[in-house]
């Protein structure tokens, strides 16, 4: 299970950090016959690189509006701008974008053409952080692979806005004004591939509704939520990497068995309002609990397994798996009780 969940978390990462495609994997990918018949003119407003021809730069330009985009062009450079405005015109020959980098530009919903970016067939990627949408824009290329809109003003998501992409990976909607009533139970309808939601920095006070199955990465941090709803993580049985830090969170609202999932191997809850450790599942690689209300630690308490089991060397295969424990900020006073030890054999790191 952890081999499958890492390698999967590995592609999402070389998914996020790579920002082009080599030139010898376009000429690959690209007949030959037909590359001749692109034009290599380039806006002058923008740059061309002539290592990379089917880039296309034009951040930080001070440009108004989208330039004409040549035919030939994969990746779109916009960041960085003044354009308030999106439409149809300048995307009429760019028919093979894969790539459009928006961020920093002054868009709203009223400035994107309707229809303009369902045409663009193979976008795989769009980012429409820090500008001044009030929604999410609709409707979108439905080979999207990652969505980007951090940092706008976004209250509002319209329905069924999500409910043809199935091959979204990432979604990012943190930094924004999503309260509750955004969050339906069908608002992430149809998103039967993603991986990563961020709604964090929002108005949420609850645990939002249908998060995708097959979501491994949630991240809610900086919100104001109070209680985790019993079985809340049985709807999306892959969750491996789980973000609550500063948020209200305490005891009484946290049930049980909230956090004993076999699935998440790193669990964050620093800056909230907790006087104890919730029980935890012996497949936590790493636990933050800084900046809560935890006066003292028992390991006999917090222990996943019976002290005895753990103490039997001969069941290594159950011995519980935290690596890293993080308890600053808190009333703790050192040394780190015996016990902590004695449970937590492959503990690396205890921040007290």
């Amino acid at each position: 299970m952890t081999l499958k969940v890492y390698t999967s978390l590995l592609l999402l990462f070389l998914v996020n950090s790579v920002w082009t495609r080599t030139v010898r994997q376009v000429y690959d990918e690209m007949d030959p016959e037909h590359w001749s018949h692109y034009s290599f003119e380039c806006p002058q407003e923008c740059f061309c690189p002539p290592s990379f021809p089917n880039a296309l730069y034009c951040d930080n330009k001070g440009l108004k509006e989208i330039p004409a985009i040549p035919a030939r062009i994969w990746y779109l450079y916009l960041q960085n701008n003044l354009i308030e405005t999106v439409t149809e015109k300048p995307f009429v020959n760019a028919t093979h974008l894969r790539w459009i980098n928006l961020n920093k530009n002054k868009i709203t919903n009223s400035g994107i053409e309707s229809g303009v970016l369902s045409k663009l067939k193979r976008l795989l990627y769009l980012f429409l952080e820090d500008n001044e949408l009030e929604e999410v824009p609709a409707p979108l290329p439905v080979g999207l692979e990652q969505l980007r809109l951090a940092r706008n003003k976004i209250s509002r998501i319209p329905e069924g806005v999500f409910s043809n992409l199935e091959n979204l990976t990432m979604l990012d909607l943190h930094q924004n004004s999503l309260l509750d009533s955004a969050l339906q139970s069908d608002t992430f309808q149809g998103l039967n591939n993603l991986m990563q939601l961020n709604i964090a920095k929002n108005s949420l006070k609850k645990m939002p509704l249908s998060i995708p199955a097959n979501t491994l990465q949630l991240f809610l941090d900086n919100n104001s939520i109070e209680v985790i709803p019993e079985n809340y993580f049985s709807a999306i049985p892959k969750v491996t990497f789980l973000r609550l830090n500063y948020n209200k969170l305490s005891d009484d609202g946290i049930p049980p068995s909230g956090f004993n999932v076999s699935s998440i191997l790193d669990l964050q809850l620093s800056h909230n309002q907790l006087t104890k450790i919730p029980p935890i599942n012996a497949q936590l690689e790493h636990l933050h609990l800084d900046h809560n209300r935890i006066k003292s630690v028992n390991g006999t308490q917090i222990c996943p397994v019976s002290i005895a089991l753990a103490e039997d060397y001969g069941l290594y295969g159950n011995t519980p798996r935290l690596r890293y424990l993080r308890l600053d900020g808190n009333e703790i006073q050192p040394p780190i009780p015996l016990d902590i030890m004695t449970c937590f054999r492959l503990l690396q790191a205890v921040v007290i």
